[in-house]
């Protein structure tokens, strides 16, 4: 995605993952992203994007369904806001404010497929 950046590393266990913040921006070169040994980069880093909107399958009626569908089905991790170096320009805070925060140290860029709280709310809705 264009002008990804990483906000933090990836920690926690693979049912239980939790993103450790950086604490300011860091420019990571491309190439030493990809020098992550046997895991693919997204397991080691959490990565943010400015918002596509219309190119992503996220996004609908005008806002990031991911965001709502997080707040509405997935438990806070965490009771008070983390540091986060995106906040002022984040879609999910602008749009659903501090609940979003709460939720966002357990979300890791590929979500792996289950059946937890935390994978139905990525699934995108049938229609």
């Amino acid at each position: 995605m264009a002008d990804a950046r990483v906000i933090g590393l990836v920690s926690g266990s693979a049912a239980e993952p939790r993103i450790a913040y950086l604490k300011a921006e860091a420019v990571i070169p491309a190439e030493q992203v990809s020098m992550s040994g046997e895991l693919s980069p997204s397991e080691v880093f959490r990565f943010a994007a400015r918002c596509e909107e219309h190119r992503c399958s996220q996004f609908a009626n005008g806002r990031c369904s991911l965001g709502q569908r997080l707040v509405d089905g997935v438990d806070a991790v965490v009771d008070t806001l983390p540091s986060c170096t995106i906040r002022a320009t984040c879609r999910w805070f602008a749009e659903q404010g501090e609940p979003a925060c709460l939720r966002c140290p357990q979300v890791v860029t590929l979500i792996p497929l289950g059946t937890d709280k935390l994978s139905r709310a990525a699934a995108l809705p049938s229609v």
